[in-house]
């Protein structure tokens, strides 16, 4: 009997790597590899893409908005996730968006591509301990908590840190960094760094922002603010050049009917005992500007006044920088290589390598210390991130 020769199956041509693609290893560790019956799971397609093509190619495919947009039964509870606009997303929608992600079939995958990342997280102060203190013990359960200077010494030696690094970071210092989030860090044995505005510490002023909110909502009116909707006034200041941020920010000031109440910063010593107990300092510009809406002279003075100051009451230089607002800056980075920075960290919601390929321009993740622990997981993976960079969802 003659013997037909046989042919891959569709199935086999399709998982046979391509040119320059390396198989990602399976997630280990995990119960997806079978049904709840004991049953195997069949094979995912995209185990064997190259990991940095792994977001894309799974977020091209048309059936996810439909599939992770569904109304879903999450935590014996009815949510509804249908078609909502991603610019007005709530938080508490984001959340639930966020827990629903977890149970999407890539979320093992995306977990084992993020093992080989560096993921630094970006905090903005401590308004939840309880929900804070989760997450803490979540990263030391899934992570390896380093600190400012291992990433500093990997950047140096050029070795890259160990699997599923996490740097914990904090924007703008305020003293819940000290009085929250310090006894958490210590408990846990886990390091950070706090990026500080330097014109705030020792004083009782408001962060701009939340001061530019209070004179709007109390009579403050400035020429160049046509507001509408509150929520529009701080993307409008951001948006002008420094100058007329600054020229609107002292009009609302002098029209508004009440001053906004004061809000205790930082001391200098407070910086010390950040820095005694493992929370590194860094440095945020003197007055947390946008740099890309700032002159020249304004981006050194801002980098340089701030630099001095802590300098100053550190007794030490700091080595990082976290750019204000988030986005790069090339001039800033001039002015930080002048000074002899080692490290500078974007807001762009990403991983980066476990190794830094750019020391000044370190992608960050931002989190909130009130996101749930699933939504939490989903930013460690990368997936939540990936998400909105899809649906081109803007990070606050």
């Amino acid at each position: 009997m003659p013997q037909t020769q046989s042919t891959p199956s569709t199935a086999t041509a399709r998982a046979r790597p391509r040119p320059g693609m390396r198989p990602l290893p399976p997630p280990t560790g995990c119960a997806s590899d079978h049904h709840g019956d004991g049953r195997p799971r069949p094979a995912v397609e995209t185990t064997l893409l190259d990991p940095d093509l792994l977001e894309t190619a799974w977020l091209e495919k048309p059936r996810v908005e439909t599939a992770l947009l569904d109304a879903t039964r999450l935590d014996g509870k009815r949510l509804e996730t249908k078609h909502v606009d991603a610019k007005h997303t709530d938080p508490e929608q984001q959340d639930a968006r966020g827990e629903w992600l977890r149970f999407a079939p890539v979320q093992p995958l995306f977990r084992a591509r993020a093992a080989q990342r560096l993921a630094v997280l970006a905090y903005h102060g401590v308004t939840d301990h309880r929900s804070f203190g989760a997450q803490l013990d979540r990263l030391r359960r899934l992570a390896t908590p380093v600190s400012l200077q291992a990433v500093l010494q990997a950047v140096t030696e050029r070795r890259p840190l160990p699997p599923r690094s996490v740097l914990v970071t904090f924007d703008d210092a305020d003293r819940s960094v000290l009085t929250h989030a310090l006894p958490a860090l210590d408990t846990r044995g886990i390091p950070a760094t706090a990026f500080v505005i330097s014109e705030l510490i020792g004083t009782e002023r408001p962060f701009w922002w939340h001061e530019a909110d209070f004179l709007a909502r109390h009579g403050g009116r400035a020429r160049s603010l046509d507001c509408g909707h509150p929520s529009q006034l701080l993307p409008r200041l951001k948006a002008m050049p420094d100058p007329d941020r600054r020229r609107s920010l002292h009009e609302l000031r002098v029209s508004a009917d009440r001053r906004p109440p004061s809000q205790e910063q930082l001391t200098p010593a407070d910086l010390l005992a950040l820095r005694d107990g493992g929370v590194a300092i860094g440095n945020h510009t003197q007055g947390h500007p946008c740099l890309g809406r700032c002159d020249d002279t304004t981006v050194r003075t801002e980098i340089t006044g701030a630099h001095e100051a802590l300098t100053h009451w550190l007794g030490e230089p700091p080595i990082a920088f976290a750019y204000p607002d988030g986005g790069h800056d090339p001039r800033a980075e001039t002015v930080l290589q002048e000074l002899g920075y080692r490290l500078g960290f974007l807001s762009d919601h990403r991983l980066g390598p476990r190794l830094p390929d750019h020391p000044l321009q370190i992608s960050r993740l931002q989190v909130d210390s009130t996101t749930s622990i699933r939504r939490f997981d989903t930013i460690l993976s990368g997936l939540e991130p990936a998400y909105r960079r899809w649906r081109r969802q803007e990070v606050a």
